[in-house]
């Protein structure tokens, strides 16, 4: 029987989002690990890997699909109102222990996921926007695991669905390189950014950096796109007001018109110990954000 890696190395495609180096390396930046592969290894993600010089990346399934309002990404700002079709892959370049779409996003890491074929969905780009129509969507949207390790997948779906008149759009952790933000600009319409927390050391825990998901965010606003960006308060990680405030202030100085939307934490996953964030939290986040000068707050 197949192991749910070797049934997902049928569904690839060569690799765009990469550099050709010596030896039949490359050095792959379809996000910011800029993961040096060798052939026969994968990048940190699980999903992109050298074969013998023939770098290859997830295409041709989903393992989630939904719509939805828009508003549920969440884009309070991007066609209000308008149904969103959702997809997503398996695999991301993050480890969060609180992950809320864990069994896609940690399915290579983690057996308790327990996904196997059952899981892969093939289809092709002209089926994902034939599915947009059918039900009425306007809007294309790449989330549940990370987009960008995934970002060719979702480059030619969008570049149909942006032929046909749909919107398109990232849900992301925000973990991207300059090269990719550049290469998938013409066919992306917004980009949402999970700002996880204000601490480096935090975040590293967590599998990034933080300053890499600072630079998108500025990037992806400077380069046009739409730019909304979520935070999970979870209680003792990142609910102090110190944090909060660096937060928002962050956000404001790039621009006072992305949208922040502060959110409420349930445990799930691994971290169970923290208890659900309360409303008085949220508040009190929606208030910082508000009184550093962001127009549009949501809690």
């Amino acid at each position: 029987m197949k192991t749910l890696e070797e049934l997902l190395d049928e569904h690839t495609a060569p690799a765009r989002f990469f550099e050709r180096l010596d030896d039949g390396a490359v050095r792959c930046w379809s996000c910011a690990h800029r993961c040096l592969v060798k052939p026969g290894r994968r990048g940190i993600c699980g999903v992109r890997f050298n074969r013998d010089g023939d770098f290859r990346a997830p295409w041709g399934y989903v393992a989630a699909i939904q719509v939805d309002p828009v508003e549920k990404k969440p884009f309070n700002h991007l066609l209000p109102g308008s149904n969103a079709l959702t997809f997503g892959m398996l695999g991301c370049d993050f480890h969060c222990d609180f992950c809320q779409n864990w069994v896609n996003s940690q399915a290579l890491r983690d057996p308790a996921a327990r996904l196997y074929h059952e899981a892969i969905h093939p289809t092709s780009p002209e089926g994902m926007v034939a599915a947009a129509r059918r039900n009425n969507a306007d809007v294309i949207v790449s989330s549940y695991n990370e987009p960008l390790i995934t970002a060719e997948w979702a480059q030619d779906i969008f570049t149909r669905a942006q032929a046909a008149g749909l919107k398109c759009a990232f849900v992301s952790n925000g973990n991207a390189t300059p090269e990719v933000l550049r290469a998938l600009r013409p066919v992306l319409s917004a980009y949402k950014v999970d700002l996880k927390c204000m601490r480096d050391k935090q975040y590293r825990q967590l599998g990034g950096v933080l300053q890499h998901v600072l630079d998108t965010i500025k990037m992806a606003r400077e380069l046009g796109l739409w730019v909304e960006v979520v935070t999970l308060v979870i209680p003792g990680m990142n609910d102090s007001n110190e944090e909060l405030w660096d937060a928002a202030r962050y956000l404001a100085s790039v621009s006072r018109d992305i949208p922040w939307h502060v959110t409420a934490f349930h445990p799930d996953y691994k971290h169970t110990g923290a208890p659900p964030t309360g409303a008085s939290t949220l508040r009190r986040a929606a208030e910082i954000g508000q009184e550093a000068g962001l127009n549009y707050v949501y809690a």
